[in-house]
């Protein structure tokens, strides 16, 4: 598998956290989050965490690229994109 997955968790506390994976299976990543592997990872104090929205990317660079444009995004943006609302990510967009 050369592509990476670009994932979003809904932690405990309401708040989203946006990452990516470069394994083949993305259920081992949230389940890493969830076991707490890393005590200064933001997930740590904010578990449980769930999976709310991921998407493939056959390119490593293409993965990279919109996990670094989703993290710059407002939450009601990345609520549109949990959503699948595609004309709501287009009207926040012009705002930006």
């Amino acid at each position: 598998m050369s592509g990476a997955w670009v994932y979003m968790l809904e932690c405990a506390d309401g708040h989203y956290y946006v990452g990516s994976h470069r394994g083949e299976f993305l259920e081992n990543r949230i389940n890493e989050h969830n076991a707490g592997k890393n005590k200064r990872a933001y997930t740590y104090t904010r578990r449980p965490v769930k999976l709310v929205w991921s998407e493939y990317f056959q390119r490593i660079t293409d993965a990279i690229a919109m996990e670094r444009r989703v993290k710059g995004w407002r939450r009601s943006k990345k609520e549109a994109l949990i959503e699948g609302n595609w004309g709501e990510i287009q009207r926040l967009s012009k705002g930006e």
